[in-house]
């Protein structure tokens, strides 16, 4: 799903929302959450999952093309981690898709 799938999906949910205002929405929480991300914040929406920064320490690494050694600078990548219900209801549909029914041992 893109974003303006999901501009798209908001709009056609909500009949009181105009394009252009599901355009803003999406945007005004993608940029929310983009700030808290920036502020080293966690983000955690319940039954979905939650956003981290995660730092990755300096190392040296290789240029595939030479094979010389380059210095990668330590760098702050957002990490997502889904929640326990987003979790059982993608191994959920999957398993319906596939035909497989449902997955749960007990």
């Amino acid at each position: 799903m893109t974003r303006s799938d999901l501009v798209e999906a908001l709009a056609n949910r909500f009949g009181q929302l105009t394009h252009r205002d599901a355009e803003f929405a999406v945007k005004a929480i993608l940029d929310a959450m983009g700030d808290a991300l920036v502020k080293g914040h966690r983000i955690e929406i319940r039954g979905f999952g939650s956003f981290t920064v995660n730092r990755r320490s300096p190392r040296i690494g290789r240029n595939p093309r030479s094979g010389e050694s380059v210095m990668i600078p330590e760098k702050r990548v957002p990490h997502f981690k889904p929640g326990k219900a987003l979790r059982e209801q993608v191994d959920a549909k999957t398993a319906e898709i596939l035909g497989k029914g449902s997955t749960d041992p007990s």
